[in-house]
């Protein structure tokens, strides 16, 4: 099996069958110019590390790139992407907040799902908030954003291995929205080691 990925200029393949992957490459590079970097090491501000039979996913630099963007470089790392219980709500009283510095962060935020299924439900939170910006919601995102510096070798490992069931998780919070009692319901799909498919949604 062979699997292609395209996006603009840059092609990834990847498989099970080396032959075919090399044969697909030369066939290509026939066809139009191209030059082989060799094994991925970065993609779209994925990091990939790729040992034997294991490949680890995670987006480190990035979550630099974003510190530095807000002037968090030296904050002090949180252990949770929020604050346990927290509650936002559209009739929250606190002072309002600059939106486009907020929408900012929220769309680094939702770039870094991509390996870090941990923040999923903080991000799915603080997006709720977007055309009424207050000062607590902010507070909320600087939360996920330290949390985000003090995991940020965090990603997702890919083992090699004979065992590929498929396993869910899911969860909710039961009528945890304040302002209008829906659930948040949360799930995470793996198949063999790691991670394949999650959300958070309202």
């Amino acid at each position: 099996m062979i699997i292609v990925v395209l996006y603009v200029d840059d092609v990834i393949f990847t498989g099970n069958d080396d032959y075919f992957i090399e044969n697909s490459k030369t066939i290509m590079k026939e066809e139009f110019e191209m030059t082989d970097m060799s094994l991925l090491r970065y993609f779209l501000g994925i990091e990939v590390e790729q040992n034997g039979n294991e490949i680890f996913i995670s987006q480190a630099k990035y979550v630099n790139e974003v510190l530095e963007r807000f002037n968090m470089q030296e904050s002090k790392a949180a252990i949770t992407p929020t604050v346990m219980e927290l509650k936002l709500s559209k009739e929250d009283n606190s002072k309002d907040f600059d939106p486009s510095l907020y929408k900012s962060i929220v769309g680094s935020f939702m770039y870094l799902t991509d390996t870090k299924l941990d923040i999923m439900y903080a991000v799915s939170l603080i997006c709720r908030f977007m055309k009424r910006l207050k000062e607590a919601d902010w507070q909320a995102a600087k939360r996920t954003l330290r949390y985000v510096k003090g995991t940020k070798r965090f990603g997702i490992l890919y083992i090699v291995s004979k065992c590929s069931d498929l396993i869910g998780y899911t969860d909710s919070d039961w009528a945890g929205s304040v302002d209008d009692q829906k659930n948040t319901s949360d799930y995470v799909f793996h198949m063999g080691s790691g991670a394949i498919s999650w959300a958070s949604k309202k």
